[in-house]
C-alpha cells in the first residue's frame, strides 16, 4: 500500500507520457566516473567490471530484459559530466547512471537525471548533500557519504582520546563536506578543530600543510581528501615523522590507495570504509571473481558498490516494470535489500542507502600476509548510527 502511495504522488510530479513509459528490451546503465585522473584506481575501469559482474548475476538469475552497460570519463568537470548524461539519455537511451564518484561532477549528474526522470545510482559520490538540501526522488546514494565517514572516525579517534584535529582538506565539495560534517561529530562528543588548510585537486608537495599540521600539536591529522592526493599527502607525512607523534586519519581512504602507499609508510594509518574484500566468505567469494577479470586486484568499496547498485538497481526495474526514475527508486525503498557485500540496505526517502561502516587500522608489513592483506578491523557501526539522522538533513522528500 505505501508502495502504491508513493508511487502515485511521483506520478503526480512526471509528464503523463513518463508515467507509463514501457520497459525496453534493453535497459542501459552508464558507469561514469574518472578513467584516468585521481580517482581512476579507486573507480576507473574496476568499476566497468564490477557494473558487468552486476549485469551478469542478473541475468543468470532469471533476467527479464537486456542490460548493456555504457562507460565514460567525465575528467572530474562537472560540466563535462552533466554534458555526457544529457547525451546518453537524450541520444543514446541510457535508463540509469552509477559511480560518478567526483561530488561536483555528482551534483550536476543529480539535476540532469531528475529533469530526465531516469535514475541516479549515486555509488560513489561524497557529498552528503546530495541526501540533503540537494536529495531528488530519482537518486539513490549507495556506499558512503561523508557524514557517515566523519561520524565513524570521529567516534573511533574520541574512544582513543585523540580529541583535537587539524585538517588538511580538499579544496572543492568533497573536502569542505568532509571537514563539515566530521567536526559538527568531533565537537558535539566534546573535541577540539585547531584548525585546518585547504589544497587543490592534484597536489604534489604537502610540504607546507604538513609543517602547520604539526605546528599545531593536535592530536589527529585528518586528511579530508582522497585518491592520489592522500597518497602524496601520506607517504611525506611518514618522511616528515608525522605519524611519530600524531595520529593520521584518512576520512576517504580506499584499499588501493594503502597498496599505492605501501605498508612501511601507511602502517598505523586509520581509515573508514564501508566494504573490505576479507569481511566474510560473501566479500572473499566476490573479491576472487573480480580479480580473475581485473588483473589479481581485489574490489575497492566504490566497485564494490558499483556492483551491489546497479544490482539492486536491475532488480528494482524489474519489479517495478518501469524505468522511470521515480517509480524505480521508490522499488528499491519499499523493502529492505539483502545484500551479499553489504548485508541489509535499507534506502531511505532521502535516497540514502543505509548500511554498515567500519574503522580499520593500516597493518604494519610484518603483520600482513599478502599484497591485499592489510586492515585490521577496529569497530563494526551499524548503519543507523553510521549515517545523518533523516530529520537532519534539510532533504525536502523527509517532510512530505
Amino acid at each position: 500500500m505505501w508502495l502504491r502511495r508513493a508511487v502515485l504522488a511521483a506520478a503526480l510530479l512526471m509528464p503523463a507520457g513518463l508515467v507509463r513509459a514501457e520497459l525496453p528490451a534493453t535497459v542501459k546503465v552508464g558507469i561514469l566516473n574518472d578513467m584516468n585522473g585521481p580517482f581512476a584506481d579507486q573507480s576507473g575501469r574496476g568499476s566497468v567490471v564490477a557494473a558487468n559482474m552486476a549485469a551478469e548475476e542478473f541475468a543468470a538469475a532469471g533476467g527479464g530484459f537486456r542490460v548493456e552497460i555504457l562507460s565514460a570519463d567525465h575528467q572530474n568537470k562537472p560540466d563535462v559530466g552533466a554534458q555526457i548524461v544529457r547525451e546518453w539519455v537524450d541520444r543514446d537511451g541510457v535508463d540509469a547512471v552509477a559511480d560518478a564518484v567526483n561530488s561536483g561532477v555528482g551534483l550536476a549528474v543529480n539535476t540532469v537525471m531528475a529533469e530526465k526522470h531516469r535514475t541516479f545510482i549515486a555509488t560513489n559520490v561524497g557529498t552528503s548533500d546530495l541526501t540533503g538540501k540537494f536529495c531528488q526522488p530519482t537518486t539513490v546514494q549507495w556506499t558512503m557519504d561523508t557524514y557517515a565517514l566523519g561520524t565513524t572516525m570521529a567516534r573511533a579517534m574520541v574512544a582513543q582520546h585523540a580529541d583535537t584535529w587539524f585538517y588538511i582538506s580538499f579544496d572543492y565539495a568533497l573536502g569542505a563536506a568532509l571537514e563539515r560534517d566530521s567536526s559538527a561529530v568531533l565537537t558535539s562528543l566534546g573535541g577540539k578543530v585547531l584548525g585546518s588548510v585547504k589544497h587543490p585537486l592534484g597536489t604534489a608537495d604537502f610540504s607546507s600543510y604538513l609543517l602547520q599540521a604539526q605546528a599545531s600539536g593536535a592530536k589527529v591529522i585528518a586528511l579530508a581528501d582522497t585518491g592520489a592526493d592522500l597518497i602524496n599527502a601520506v607517504k611525506q607525512a611518514s618522511e616528515f615523522g608525522a605519524t611519530q607523534k600524531q595520529i593520521l586519519a584518512g576520512l576517504f581512504t580506499q584499499i588501493v590507495d594503502v597498496d599505492s602507499i605501501g605498508l612501511k609508510a601507511a602502517q598505523g594509518l586509520t581509515v573508514t570504509e564501508a566494504f573490505y574484500w576479507d569481511l566474510n566468505d560473501s566479500t572473499r567469494s566476490f573479491a576472487r571473481r573480480f580479480a580473475q577479470r581485473f588483473g589479481d586486484r581485489v574490489p575497492t568499496a566504490n566497485q564494490a558498490g558499483v556492483y551491489s547498485s546497479v544490482l539492486a538497481y536491475l532488480n528494482a526495474v524489474k519489479a517495478s516494470g518501469s524505468i522511470v526514475g521515480e517509480t524505480v527508486v521508490a522499488q528499491m525503498r519499499s523493502a529492505p535489500i539483502q545484500d551479499s557485500l553489504f548485508g541489509t540496505v535499507t534506502v531511505r526517502v532521502d535516497g540514502r542507502a543505509v548500511h554498515d561502516m567500519y574503522t580499520f587500522r593500516v597493518k604494519t608489513p610484518a603483520e600482513s600476509k599478502s599484497r591485499w592483506d592489510v586492515y585490521d578491523v577496529l569497530a563494526r557501526v551499524p548503519g543507523n548510527e553510521a549515517f545523518r539522522p533523516l530529520d537532519q538533513g534539510g532533504c525536502k522528500l523527509a517532510t512530505q
